[in-house]
């Protein structure tokens, strides 16, 4: 352990988003994580914190890397931090490069469960409003629909986290 040194409460509160802030923290470097994974989760211009921080839990929890394109949440802001309970620290943090990829779209693919997930070791997710460019969808190799009943489309956390679990499943 490294010895600490005492900072004033104001300033521990500048620096927190919290109403009630910590009065300890901890600085420290992110080491580097082998990109080793068999399946990527590939963001494209994701912006919520949140949603960011959920697929990276879920990227940790079926071992699966993540690509980040320009326009996505900082992981490590503080609502990324939160939504992803320890993971941000777990979970390779690779450049955005499609390969093998397939776009996961609200309306309009193959059905997730006919596709040969096995293939595919990219699946890549855009913004809630936004959807993928169709400059994005060109360079995957397939198209993926998770049908839902009574609602117009998933959060893109849910729909990330589903692909994986599919994925794994059939490993």
């Amino acid at each position: 352990m490294v010895g600490g040194e005492n900072v004033e409460p104001a300033l521990l509160a500048e620096v927190s988003a919290l109403g009630h802030p910590p009065r300890v923290i901890g600085v420290f470097r992110r080491r580097d994580l082998a990109a080793s994974a068999d399946v990527a989760l590939a963001l494209w211009r994701v912006s919520d914190p949140g949603n960011v921080g959920t697929l990276l839990r879920s990227a940790d929890a079926f071992g699966a890397a993540v690509m980040l394109s320009d326009g996505c949440a900082d992981p490590f802001g503080p609502k990324a931090l939160r939504a992803a309970m320890g993971s941000t620290f777990r979970v390779p943090l690779v450049d955005f490069a499609l390969s093998n990829a397939v776009a996961l779209v609200a309306e309009g693919g193959e059905p997730l469960c006919d596709l040969e997930l096995e293939r595919y070791s990219t699946f890549v997710l855009g913004a809630e409003r936004e959807g993928l460019p169709e400059e994005i969808l060109e360079r995957c190799e397939a198209r993926a629909t998770i049908p839902v009943q009574s609602v117009e489309s998933l959060n893109v956390a849910m729909a990330g986290t589903i692909a994986l679990y599919e994925r794994s499943r059939r490993a």
